[in-house]
């Protein structure tokens, strides 16, 4: 896998070149480098350490659209054991964009829901670049039916650009899916924890996001509309991106201000994508403390607590 390199990340890669470059010095004219190797290499945590605290909203966005970035079923494989994916929403066809299935952390039986992109064009076009049709919000609700229904917390992990907005999509009944999730999640008697572990894009987001737990990872993004979008709407101007991406307030610790989401979970140095097992040790440990904080809540009780949790988003002021 080519190394895909951020704009503001390449004076770290620069860096990292003349370590390598050093290394390989080192093994072939048996030159002794080894401090400068280190000094390089403090260097180098430095940097990453400035970089990535003084992130803006459009450099998050980037990160969180990394095409190396950590997906669904690299977490999955990760965190569970004896994960099972079940396909179909029983009334159409089975929608790749979406995994779900059983499994088990740390012996603590749980349902996973996640979106699903691809890394290679051929893997991305069958995924649909991680965008569901209505069929895969039907898989998904039906799966999290299933958890209900045998006692089972279930987790989500989102990480999609939206839902798919063709025409076929449209026709089948997206909106109507996507609200259906929205409805039923309210209602399901079982602990819900949500993880934004990625791109957080619109209602396709959300048909996965309405949770008891909402938790976002420190350099994910959950927004209404991507801020292309949102920039051809309001400013008539889509190379007006980067503004957008600030006035929308889409970072996780713009969120949290806003009581949107509950929890920023921290990334390995440099962003997920540079360490995907230590991306998967944090999000294992999140889900893990969540799931003993909602074990003990009856389901009446975890059902209003839900509703009220997003009665109070939001606010309004009057003149």
């Amino acid at each position: 896998m080519n190394r895909y390199i951020l704009d503001f990340e390449k004076p770290v890669y620069e860096l990292e070149q003349k370590i390598n470059e050093l290394i390989i010095l080192e093994h072939r004219d048996g030159l002794e480098v080894s401090e400068e190797v280190e000094r390089l290499k403090s260097k180098v945590e430095k940097l990453k350490k400035s970089i990535f605290s003084k992130l803006g909203s459009w450099e998050k966005l980037q990160v969180a659209r990394h095409p190396h970035r950590p997906y669904t079923l690299d977490y999955i494989s990760r965190i569970t054991k004896k994960f099972i994916e079940l396909h179909g929403d029983r009334r159409f066809a089975d929608d790749p964009a979406i995994v779900a299935g059983i499994g088990e952390i740390e012996s603590q039986p749980i349902v996973i829901v996640g979106h699903q992109k691809g890394r290679s064009t051929k893997e991305n076009i069958r995924r649909n670049f991680g965008m569901p049709n209505p069929e895969g919000y039907r898989k998904a609700l039906r799966i999290m039916e299933l958890g209900a229904k045998f006692n089972r917390p279930i987790l989500t992990l989102i990480d999609t650009p939206g839902a798919y907005p063709g025409i076929g999509a449209e026709e089948r009944g997206q909106a109507e899916a996507i609200a259906h999730n929205l409805f039923v999640m309210s209602t399901i008697p079982v602990p819900i924890i949500a993880f934004v572990t990625g791109e957080g894009g619109s209602g396709g987001a959300l048909a996965l996001g309405l949770a008891d737990k909402v938790m976002m990872l420190e350099h994910s993004i959950y927004s209404v509309i991507s801020p292309e979008g949102c920039a051809s709407i309001l400013f008539n101007d889509s190379k007006k991106n980067k503004q957008a991406a600030e006035a929308m307030k889409i970072t996780a610790q713009d969120l949290i201000k806003l009581k949107i989401v509950d929890e920023i979970i921290p990334e390995p140095l440099g962003g997920a994508h540079n360490d995907y097992d230590l991306a998967a040790v944090l999000l294992k440990q999140a889900v893990l403390k969540s799931l003993d904080e909602l074990r003990g809540v009856d389901s009446g009780t975890l059902i209003e607590n839900r509703r009220e949790k997003y009665r109070k988003m939001g606010f309004w002021k009057e003149k």
